[in-house]
């Protein structure tokens, strides 16, 4: 799915076509509502339960020019803000929070009033994935007082007062690099993180599903062919890894909308 924070949600969302399991057109909302997220997660420990959330081309590419908002059609949007509303925290790389410019996660009303009927704060916890701290004070999200935002790094650096964000980092180091399994497991511990949804880039999908820290994927499927090679400006959403054995998938769900394809895997363990 696109990471296009900069776009405001559709009202409710567009209706979907349900494929898998055969069933009646349902709307986004009632789709989010019917996701066991925080049930799945019931049964870890340790770590939140991480999903990911990505969008590609028929032919696998996962950005357009560098950034993937181009690729995502009405419905893609409305899922993209409606899955925000359901878990306890995004996570996303620091090339990802640069280039997309995130801002506050739930802007709209609407979406803050969903997060407390499912019993859950306002907003999502903020998480960012940035190993050296090579952040910019001038992030939207770093400059909203209303954001809580928590950085995993392996760095012992600070970022500059001028953030007025609520900052406060996790500080997770394994053999001089960031220690991603450590950082899953203070998330849980200090901020009772349960459910995370992980926005990418591809780079940390690839470093999250080598450490098993992955559970499922929600993947949308643009109409899409884009063409190119293997490059910074073509990457597929996975990218950086071998993955030794390959992540086996198994298919929950699939729904369509105006021939863009929602898909929804479990990582097979």
């Amino acid at each position: 799915m696109p990471k296009s924070p900069d776009d405001s949600p559709p009202p409710s969302g567009p209706a979907l076509r349900s494929l898998l399991p055969p069933a009646p057109a349902i709307a986004v909302e009632r789709l989010l509502d019917g996701l066991d997220l925080a049930e799945r997660a019931g049964a870890l420990v340790e770590r939140p339960y991480v999903a990911l959330n990505m969008i590609a081309t028929a032919d696998g590419r996962a950005t357009l020019g560098g950034r993937s908002g181009k690729l995502g059609g009405a419905a893609d949007k409305a899922l993209f803000h409606g899955l925000r509303t359901v878990v306890d925290a995004v996570l996303a790389g620091a090339g990802t929070v640069r280039v997309e410019g995130y801002r506050r996660l739930v802007r709209d009303e609407r979406g803050r009033a969903r997060r407390r009927e499912r019993g859950l704060p306002e907003e999502p916890l903020a998480c960012i994935v940035s190993g050296r701290l090579a952040l910019s004070e001038e992030i939207p999200l770093l400059k909203d007082p209303s954001a809580h935002v928590a950085i995993l790094t392996a760095s012992h650096a600070s970022l500059a007062q001028a953030c007025r964000a609520r900052i406060e980092y996790v500080r997770c180091v394994r053999d001089g690099t960031i220690d991603l399994a450590g950082g899953m497991r203070e998330l849980r511990e200090r901020f009772g993180v349960r459910t995370l949804l992980c926005e990418g880039g591809p780079h940390l999908n690839a470093h999250l599903l080598a450490a098993g820290l992955v559970d499922e994927l929600f993947l949308s499927v643009a109409p899409t062919l884009a063409g190119g090679d293997a490059t910074s400006e073509s990457l597929r959403i996975v990218t950086g890894l071998d993955l030794d054995p390959p992540a086996a998938m198994e298919l929950v769900s699939a729904h369509e909308h105006e021939s863009h394809l929602f898909l929804r895997y479990r990582v097979v363990r």
